[in-house]
């Protein structure tokens, strides 16, 4: 037997199937397109991502020569935050889903925080008032499609993150689908209570999202439905925001254990146990995960917008690689950045700043520079945003970090990780299976249906493929890391 994983992610969709040991089985992805219709704006047609779905699970069972019967149970794993709205009767979007990393909800998240600031709901969701979360999309979709609040009210039009229109779909749709989300995914909304785990009604209506729409919150682990089409009569048993997800499979299950993961986004999480831990140094503060009826497990975590991203952009918007995995090469001919610093502040900046008036620079630009320059300033980037988190971290828990796990499309950048055990100055370790998202929901429907015991169970699995250890000065660390700040500075205020 085995256990699949179905994850739904910002750039692509893809089913996984992992052994008992955690191994990768098979795989079957599929990319699905980003849609910016205005600057600022970032779109997902979920119709599209809905046909993917089903085509990676056909795809990944086919080419393995699995059955739905070889499979104990299916985990999802999700882009959190992004945001749909679909018709209840026919199940079909009534817009394109609003993607977390859209900034459209600008002005109603400014009109959001005139009374009582940008923290006005951070002691119950943990989150400032930002256009990260999900609440301010849905309530941009009730006032900009018409008839939609109306539709919503009387019950017509359900709301969902990506993994709430993914499972009611997989069971069923309008023929009898779950509604259904868990405390991860639901603790990005700015609308449930993170000490009763459900939904708030002093929330729900200052945002004025009814609670007609909204998804019954449950755990993370526990059998929530069968499965329908190529998987049919599969228990789906796991529900995992991304970032928590690869938390949950890098096995950080103790306080204290923190996890990177380097996708389009970079998001740092730190274990802090069953305690509710407040952030003064704009960190979130988000469920970790909980399984069945056990207390929940939080987290505090660092969310960076563009990560990977940025070396998209310098493959699709620049044309200076052809391919992403170039770039270690390009930023490999130059010793170092040339003086040269990107802050890739497209959608605002996040932790720790939440400055959705910021917009990307390139600062210390001379006639010296190059392609070389350039390339390793851009992954420079993702480690200095890195460093700036786990300052945040530091402060906001006490806790000092030995070493730090990571994992995500990045990590095989050589460059990369050697520069990021640099500027944190502690060993940085990657797992010998570095998908650790799309295994972090493998785990929670394994464990709800009895795959596995247990997190020693879990804990055995977790293997280290390779370190990296710090070998900068000093000097020059604190030297760059004060241009680095220098250069955030620069692009405030810019909208």
């Amino acid at each position: 037997m085995y256990v699949g994983a179905l994850d739904q992610g910002t750039t692509s969709t893809r089913f996984m199937v992992f052994d008992h040991g955690g191994s990768v089985v098979a795989v079957a992805q599929q990319e699905h397109e980003q849609i910016f219709p205005r600057p600022g704006w970032v779109e997902h047609d979920p119709d599209e991502i809905r046909r993917r779905t089903t085509a990676v699970m056909q795809d990944c069972l086919a080419g393995a020569g699995l059955a739905a019967t070889d499979l104990a149970g299916i985990g999802i794993t999700n882009q959190r935050e992004t945001t749909v709205l679909w018709d209840r009767s026919s199940g079909e979007a009534v817009h394109n889903a609003i993607v977390w990393q859209d900034t459209r909800t600008a002005d109603l998240v400014a009109e959001l925080s005139a009374s009582g600031g940008q923290d006005r709901f951070r002691a119950k969701t943990g989150l400032p008032l930002a256009t990260y979360f999900a609440g301010p999309k849905i309530r941009w979709m009730l006032d900009h499609v018409e008839g939609l609040a109306a539709r919503a009210e009387a019950g017509d039009i359900l709301f969902g993150t990506m993994d709430s229109f993914v499972l009611w779909h997989l069971t069923g749709g309008p023929s009898g689908g779950v509604h259904v989300t868990d405390v991860t995914n639901a603790s990005r909304t700015l609308l449930m209570d993170l000490n009763t785990l459900d939904w708030d009604d002093d929330l729900l209506a200052a945002m004025g999202v009814p609670w007609a729409m909204l998804p019954e919150i449950r755990s993370s682990s526990e059998v929530f439905g069968e499965a329908t089409g190529p998987a049919a009569g599969t228990p789906i048993a796991g529900i995992l925001g991304d970032q928590q997800a690869a938390l949950f499979g890098q096995a950080c299950y103790e306080a204290g254990e923190a996890k990177n993961t380097y996708g389009t986004g970079c998001f740092m999480l730190l274990n802090t146990g069953e305690t509710l831990v407040p952030s003064t140094s704009g960190l979130l503060t988000t469920v970790g995960y909980r399984l069945g009826d056990q207390p929940p497990v939080y987290a505090l975590e660092g969310s960076i917008a563009i990560a990977g991203a940025l070396v998209q952009w310098l493959r699709d918007n620049l044309g200076l690689i052809e391919s992403a995995p170039e770039i270690e090469a390009l930023a490999g001919t130059v010793e170092d950045n040339g003086g040269v610093y990107f802050v890739p502040a497209f959608s605002g900046l996040f932790a720790p700043y939440w400055r959705s008036d910021a917009r990307g620079v390139i600062a210390g630009l001379t006639r010296y520079v190059n392609r070389g320059h350039i390339a390793r300033a851009v992954l420079e980037a993702t480690a200095w945003q890195t460093r700036e988190v786990l300052d945040a971290m530091r402060s906001d828990s006490g806790v000092d970090l030995t070493a730090l796990k990571v994992d995500g499309g990045m990590v095989e950048n050589e460059l990369l990780m050697q520069f990021q055990a640099d500027v944190l100055d502690v060993p940085v370790i990657r797992p010998t299976v570095s998908e650790t998202t799309a295994l972090g929901a493998a785990y929670a429907a394994g464990l709800a249906t009895g795959f596995w015991s247990g997190l020693d169970d879990l804990r055995g699995n977790w293997g280290e493929d390779k370190r990296w250890s710090p070998a900068m000065d000093d000097a020059e660390r604190d030297r760059e890391y004060l241009q680095w700040k220098k250069a955030v500075t620069r692009t405030f205020d810019w909208e």
